[in-house]
């Protein structure tokens, strides 16, 4: 399987409009890939948290309609990264869109931990439910977003639910990068799958971003590592490598802790 992670480059004097049709030219290009990757909140910036209201659009709104086109033009899978979502019914959600090589939608995944301490997303943005899954040719995706990667208890749902490549869109600060490569390595290694992270480059509202975005392999092996600014990181991986990690060092067997319920007491 071939998977391209564009690591989108946010500057606050690019309108989002241009970005959004800048970005589907470069999706189109990836038309040899099995599998594209987007960054989180590529179209405000992560830590441009005034522009959320502003910019949030319905679940089938502007950057909906330009991906799903994108994803269908190019004919890949394609993992959109996260945008502002407006609910009618409800908050703001930072959710996670995945499209079908047609253009379907395949699945919309609202971003359950939210950053901030109790400001910025944190209080903007509601909190989502459930673990999202998708079933593509030779694996399973699990999707979680950017500060998902710090709570291990997502992932072991994820693998629970069949997944066996952990996809991870970030708007990852540079200040925490060296947190960023050691816990997409810890994701892989616990949980025997591929990890597909991809942030951003540039600066958001004056955080600068980390890049760096990174594939690891089920023995936690970093496959190809991005620099700080835009780049299309491309490589090829074996799903079937899940398996036979899985077979060769079953760890996941000997798992104790979380698989039953704790009994009542008194």
């Amino acid at each position: 399987m071939r998977a391209s992670l564009i690591q989108i480059s946010v500057h606050e004097e690019e309108p989002v409009d241009s970005r959004r049709q800048r970005v589907a030219a470069l999706v189109r290009e990836q038309s040899g890939a099995d599998l594209v990757v987007l960054p989180e909140l590529w179209t405000t910036g992560a830590f441009a948290y005034e522009e959320f209201g502003r910019e949030a659009e319905p679940l089938e709104g502007p950057t909906y309609e330009t991906m799903a086109k994108a994803a269908s033009d190019a004919g890949v899978w394609l993992h959109a990264g996260s945008i502002p979502e407006r609910d009618p019914e409800g908050p703001l959600y930072n959710t996670s869109l995945v499209f079908s090589p047609s253009g379907e939608l395949a699945a919309a995944y609202r971003k359950i931990h939210r950053f901030g301490f109790d400001k910025g997303e944190a209080v903007l943005m509601g909190a989502g439910r459930e673990p999202v899954t998708v079933r593509l040719p030779g694996t399973t995706l699990g999707v979680a977003t950017c500060y998902d990667l710090r709570f291990p208890e997502l992932f072991r749902a994820l693998v629970d639910a069949g997944a066996e490549t952990l996809v991870i869109p970030a708007g990852w600060p540079e200040r925490r990068r060296a947190h960023w490569t050691l816990l997409a390595q810890a994701r892989a290694v616990e949980n025997q799958a591929f990890v597909l992270a991809c942030g951003t480059a540039g600066t958001h509202a004056g955080v600068p971003q980390a890049g760096h975005s990174i594939v690891v392999d089920p023995w936690g092996e970093v496959l190809t590592e991005a620099g700080p600014g835009e780049e299309v990181l491309t490589v090829d991986i074996d799903p079937a490598k899940v398996a036979a990690t899985r077979e060769q060092f079953p760890a996941l067997k000997d798992r104790v802790l979380g698989l039953e319920r704790p009994r009542q007491r008194g």
